[in-house]
């Protein structure tokens, strides 16, 4: 009864250019759209084998990683969703998309919000997912095709209730984040 956080596939969707703060909007909208491009490692296979049960993101680079992985999600859940980033109106400077991406999630690690999720929200969602794949564990290994943020955050969450890692949550591409259930169960 393992729960496995993998992170999706690298997104077909290309980073070139420069753009104002103003039209990061567009162009994470235009990302959540984008499909995957690559082949999973042998290693993500292997651990995405173990999985009884398959949880899913809505978002197309979740649901394209498990088609890549030959798979298919017995459930698909706006729960399991990355968090948006939130939006700056600025008409300039031009800058590339990664440095508005690291700006943005910045900004929103300090607390500024604007229209999306909060930070606190964020985690108030990680804490009822992690609680849904601790339920969903008990038919078997869970895995959960997901994104980099929020499994972060399902990882907090599940190592507070015990979960111990085999392996920690990262931001690569492809990446699984193993999880086995405390030794004591609460109430025992």
């Amino acid at each position: 009864m393992t729960i496995i956080l993998m992170r999706h596939g690298k997104p077909d969707y290309a980073q070139s250019g420069r753009l104002p703060a103003l039209a990061m909007e567009a162009w994470c909208e235009a990302y959540d759209m984008s499909r995957v491009g690559d082949m999973p490692p042998d290693r993500c296979r292997e651990v995405a084998a173990t999985a009884e049960y398959i949880v899913t993101s809505p978002l197309p680079r979740a649901r394209s990683s498990l088609e890549k992985l030959g798979l298919e999600a017995a459930a698909i859940d706006p729960l399991f969703s990355e968090v948006s980033l939130p939006v700056i109106r600025l008409p300039s400077p031009h800058l590339p998309p990664a440095f508005w991406l690291m700006i943005l999630r910045l900004m929103w690690l300090g607390g500024y919000a604007g229209t999306v999720e909060s930070y606190q929200q964020a985690e108030q969602r990680a804490q009822r997912a992690a609680d849904r794949l601790i339920a969903l564990s008990a038919q078997g290994n869970v895995l959960l095709a997901g994104h980099g943020i929020m499994n972060k955050l399902i990882a907090r969450q599940l190592r507070k209730q015990g979960w111990l890692a085999e392996k920690h949550a990262s931001s690569r591409y492809w990446s699984t984040a193993i999880y086995h259930p405390p030794f004591i169960q609460a109430g025992d």
